[in-house]
């Protein structure tokens, strides 16, 4: 196989895994002004984070892009017009090692079409993990994408050289996915998750016994949806996802905002992408949910199925909720401090710590770094500067809204003609 064949096979193929979200990514802009082997903005290195914060480059690629199935949603649908390729199992593991050996990337993000059948292709990407690491000694970050429908055995296989593994749902609910999808079921999609799940399990049970006890897949699973695709509301997305992470204790929940790529009646129309900050919304109440304590149900319910574009989902909450506020922050629990809008969790633990030494005033708030641009509508300390008026919820948003100096501001006055 010729070195044109391959670049070319790598920028089809890198190019096709960009709309999987669920590694974190972000483009890469090292180029490579020599033609060779390692151009990051057409060849597919994304970065990715650890849980301490570190930086983490990985190729992000699909095994192919032939695929038998034909979701309306997927630019791999099978009646798509596009130019088609596949790796070998050997060609992404000689790619894997040489951009390693370049000091391009730290581990690979491996996806893939469906080619003949979920057990085929799920083998074939259980092969190239299988290779790294018992021929290549290769001990970097490997996320496999599981292809719904695979066998138990594989599944396990898979864990066992995998540091992550994931299956996207694809969409958030069985009638979006039985009108965009008709060839797949849902079923198909929670079979290995709940493989993994058990097998992590078994994991640790077993570990505890026998220090020599193989890995499983040590970074857990995590999934991705489609939203905007099949019109869920927020609150249907939301409850989908507190499902998954009760259900199967996922790590993350990925949320990808719709492309329209073409001029299928069952999809929205090309020109009429979600707006970035729907997807900000649903991290942002993604992350209220797992270390904030609070119950989806809190957020969004029916009188409320969809979230806020203007203000935040915990602010949003809090104006909804006036009579638990104010706050006093030298006698709230942690879980109540959590609640403040403006307080992050950092702030909440300062708060815990400085208290146990004397009552905290303004100054005292200021100083451990609280900010309190917004805090202060919403608690009170150990003073009477700044003490708390007794505003109804639509005028301090108001206020709030027009203090406002979020990345989001700007964006939000564009785009809130489109949706009024």
């Amino acid at each position: 196989m010729s070195f044109e064949r391959i670049r070319e096979k790598l920028n089809i193929l890198a190019d096709a895994a960009k709309y999987d979200v669920s590694c974190a990514s972000s483009g890469s802009n090292r180029k490579n002004t020599n033609k060779g082997l390692g151009n990051a903005t057409s060849m597919g290195i994304c970065h990715t984070y650890t849980k301490d914060g570190r930086c983490v480059s990985l190729l992000k690629i699909l095994l192919t892009n032939h695929c038998i199935f034909d979701c309306a949603y997927c630019v791999t649908r099978k009646s798509n017009d596009i130019k088609r390729a596949a790796f070998k199992v050997q060609e992404v593991v000689d790619l894997t090692i040489n951009f390693y050996r370049r000091n391009y990337i730290e581990g690979l993000f491996l996806s893939s079409g469906i080619f003949k059948n979920a057990d085929y292709t799920m083998e074939r990407l259980v092969a190239v993990a299988k290779k790294l690491r018992l021929e290549e000694n290769f001990n970097g970050y490997i996320h496999l994408k599981s292809i719904p429908g695979a066998s138990d055995e594989l599944m396990r296989e898979a864990g066992l050289y995998a540091d992550r593994l994931s299956v996207n749902i694809e969409i958030p609910t069985k009638e979006g996915l039985k009108k965009l999808a008709p060839d797949k079921h849902q079923e198909d999609f929670i079979k290995p998750m709940k493989k993994v799940k058990n097998e992590i399990i078994q994991y640790k049970s077993e570990k505890k016994i026998i220090k020599s006890t193989p890995k499983y897949a040590p970074a857990g699973q995590s999934t991705q949806m489609i939203i905007g695709a099949s019109g869920e509301n927020d609150m249907q997305i939301m409850y989908t996802s507190n499902y998954l992470y009760n259900k199967f204790d996922l790590k993350r929940v990925y949320y990808s905002g719709y492309i329209p790529i073409s001029y299928d009646k069952r999809l929205p129309m090309i020109g009429t992408e979600v707006p970035v900050l729907r997807e900000n919304r649903l991290y942002q109440t993604d992350w209220l949910l797992r270390f904030y304590g609070f119950d989806v149900r809190e957020i969004l319910n029916p009188k409320h199925p969809n979230l806020d574009l203007d203000i935040d989902p915990k602010l949003s909450w809090a104006l909804r909720n006036l009579h638990q506020f104010p706050v006093n922050v030298n006698k709230a629990d942690k879980m109540m401090l959590a609640r403040v809008p403006g307080l992050g969790i950092t702030s909440v633990h300062k708060i815990i710590n400085a208290r146990r030494f004397r009552n905290l005033n303004w100054e005292h708030l200021k100083t451990i770094g609280v900010k309190l641009n917004r805090a202060k509508y919403f608690i009170t300390c150990n003073s009477r500067y700044f003490e708390t008026k007794d505003y109804s919820a639509s005028k301090l948003k108001e206020i709030l809204i027009h203090n406002s100096t979020g990345k989001h501001k700007k964006a939000f006055t564009g785009q809130l003609a489109l949706f009024t």
